[in-house]
């Protein structure tokens, strides 16, 4: 029997460390809890918060709802054909320690997303990339959970409609289903992707037989560690910003003005500019308002008071408008405010 908590103080339930209450919070452990839960909050006519590894959500007010904490656990190898492993795992276990398990067994593909904080469940939602690799690209199947029917539904990859930071789970069906499950498509064979600059830089100096699914996921480790706050010590949510996708056209003006911009070519019509480097050359790294842009990862506001999170977005709204104002690009926050 699952436990209903009144006003309850979500501080460590967010990687902001923002110290907001929910009017009830409840952690579920599997589908029998999770329908108690929603039962109850339908009958109270409260909102809901799902709650999972809480690094990709900004609380920067109490919420009037009841918080569902999903702790769904389990790892499984469901099928196998001649290329592929296709292995399940449930909402609640941490992605990292997933794809440190998955290395452990020689299912392969998942390596660039190593040290990428937050749970399985909310990593289709996001679609999360790094060094050259989306979900997408290693992604079978979900099971989630509708709301409304109380049926459990089966998601392909061409149904999540997968963009970049972005999928069915932000748009048409947002706040309407509860992740549940995700099946990933893991080659026995390694493919490794490595043409990212920042890989290229520390793999340069090894011979392709050195070159493994075990360093890789080592490289990107270690670069993630050395850019970005453990937000365990230094609360953050990551990356606060997607990087902007502009046209071929946009960034040949830019470049008349900024030939050092840095950018990634998308298709033959547009490219995703660094807003790193944008925030960067904007003089705004290590700017304080209470939050911080952190001086090693321009990406990243800080919150090192623990405060409301309302401070982040005091900051993110004047990062905003100062690289509105000298390179005239709109950046977009990646994680989701609630309420």
């Amino acid at each position: 029997m699952s436990l209903y908590l009144p006003h309850f103080n979500l501080q460590n339930y967010n990687t902001l460390a923002s110290p907001v209450h929910a009017e009830f919070f409840v952690s579920v452990k599997d589908q029998e809890e999770l329908i108690a839960a929603l039962k109850f909050a339908k009958e109270k006519n409260f909102p809901l918060l799902i709650l999972g590894g809480g690094s990709n959500i900004v609380l920067h007010d109490d919420f009037p709802g009841i918080a569902i904490y999903i702790q769904f656990l389990g790892k499984e190898l469901v099928r196998e054909d001649d290329e592929c492993f296709y292995v399940k795992a449930a909402a609640g276990e941490n992605w990292s320690d997933f794809v440190d398990y998955c290395l452990d067994q020689h299912y392969w593909g998942l390596e660039n997303l190593s040290l990428i904080p937050g749970n399985v469940g909310a990593a289709p939602i996001q679609n999360i990339g790094a060094y050259g690799v989306e979900l997408k690209d290693v992604f079978s199947e979900l099971t989630a959970f509708d709301i409304s029917s109380g049926l459990t539904i089966t998601f392909t990859n061409e149904a999540c409609q997968f963009a970049y930071r972005d999928s069915v789970f932000k748009n048409a069906l947002k706040d309407q289903f509860i992740i549940t499950s995700v099946t990933f498509k893991l080659t026995k064979n390694p493919v490794l992707k490595t043409y990212y600059p920042a890989l290229q830089h520390v793999l340069v100096s090894y011979s392709s037989e050195e070159i493994t699914p075990e360093l890789v996921s080592q490289v990107v480790s270690d670069i993630r560690r050395r850019k970005l706050p453990d937000p365990k010590q230094l609360p953050n949510v990551g990356s606060f910003f997607k990087n902007p996708i502009i046209s071929q056209e946009k960034l040949r003006h830019l470049q008349d003005e900024f030939p050092n911009i840095v950018f990634y070519p998308v298709d033959s019509d547009n490219v995703k500019l660094a807003a790193g480097w944008l925030i960067d050359r904007a003089g705004l790294k290590g700017f304080k308002h209470v939050a911080v842009v952190h001086e090693q990862q321009a990406l990243v506001i800080t919150n090192p008071e623990r405060a409301k999170a309302e401070c982040v977005l005091d900051v993110a709204e004047i990062v905003k408008a100062k690289i509105l104002q000298q390179f005239g690009v709109e950046l977009e926050q990646e994680p989701r405010n609630y309420p």
